[in-house]
Parts: C-alpha cells; structure tokens; sequence
C-alpha cells in the first residue's frame, strides 16, 4: 500500500493542534480525515490524543471503512466514510467534543435553529445574518450503521451546517481542511452562543 501522502497527515495534525487548543476534542475524543482519492481516505487512529498527532497516527481505510494500513480505526471511522461517498465534494471531515455541542444536542429534542447571527455567513449559500438554519441532532448509539442510516438523508441533502449527535460532539466537512475548519470554528462560535443565550434567559 502506498504511504499517505504527506500533505495530507500534515493537514489532520494541525486540525488536530486546532482543534486541541480550543477544547474542542479532550482526552483521546475526535476525529479527523482528509480524502486522498476516489477509494481512501486518510484518517486519525483509534486511541490517539488529537493534540499530539503524528505520521503513526494516521491511517488509511478505503470508502467502506477497511483498514489498508495496519492500524485500528475508529468505530466512527463509517460515518466519516459515508459523508464521502454521498458528498463527493467532501474533502475533509471533522469530529469533535466540544462542551458546547455536548450540552446543546442534550437538551434539544430536535434540530437546533440558529438565526441572526453574523457569523452565519461563514456557511456555503448564506449571504445575510438575517437568516436562520437548523442544525441536525440524532440519538447516540453505539450501533454505527443505525447511526449512520439516521444522518444518510441530511447529508445527501447537503446539509450547510453538518450534525450532532446527542450528548456526542459534531460532524463538520468541507471541500479542503480548510473549509473544513472554518465551518467548524464558525459552528462552534453559534453552539457557543446559543448556549450562553440560554443561561441568559432561565
């Protein structure tokens, strides 16, 4: 098998360092891929402090989740998987911890609406802060296959948010790391207020 490329774990290290310094993926939580082509993806292995990646953590799976390099994947390596077979504009998926996600999706019995934000704009197709969209929430469970067969519909709609799942963290993608980022850095700023709103109003 080919080596993964070096573009690509340089990509998942620094989302990893990112997304450490923000609190976002604590303890070994989280998930990190980039698509290398049509078949594989690069992907963070099973076990490993995000923080604190290197070339051994990285591995490599192909569109169905098998490892091709030796190293455990995730369970949750499917879901990253299937935002690339149904979205083939993915270039990168990340999975975090935050507290704000956690919280949030576990108090909220749906979708959660975000509206009149500014930073709203960051999202592909948003123009204007006078707008609203609603982030996806589904149960947690431990049987991915369910899991993914509950997130299959939004993802092929093209969701411009991504998803949570409740009391777990959130799944982001983008055309490149860098979107990927972005989108997640601006999603992470609205939980963030969300959540503060609603301290606010008890």
């Amino acid at each position: 098998m080919e080596a993964t490329p070096g573009w690509a774990i340089e990509a998942i290290v620094r989302a990893g360092q990112r997304m450490d310094q923000r609190g976002w993926v604590p303890a070994t939580a989280g998930n990190i891929s980039v698509r290398l082509d049509a078949d594989r993806i690069a992907i963070t292995a099973s076990g490993f402090h995000k923080g604190f990646l290197d070339a051994g953590s990285v591995m490599q799976v192909d569109l169905a989740g098998k490892p091709l390099t030796n190293a455990k994947p995730s369970a949750e390596t499917l879901l990253h998987c299937q935002i690339y077979r149904l979205d083939p504009k993915a270039g990168a998926v990340l999975h975090g911890h935050s507290v704000a996600a956690t919280v949030l999706s576990m108090e909220q019995p749906g979708p959660i609406r975000l509206a009149n934000y500014e930073v709203l704009k960051v999202f592909e197709g948003q123009k204007t802060h006078d707008t609203s969209l609603d982030l996806p929430v589904f149960d947690n469970t431990q049987d991915i296959p369910r899991l993914a067969a509950a997130a299959e519909a939004t993802i092929a709609a093209g969701t411009p948010l991504g998803y949570l799942i409740r009391g777990h963290g959130v799944y982001v993608w983008g055309p490149d790391m860098n979107a990927a980022l972005a989108r997640l850095e601006g999603l992470e700023f609205l939980l963030a207020c969300e959540l503060e709103k609603r301290k606010l109003q008890r």
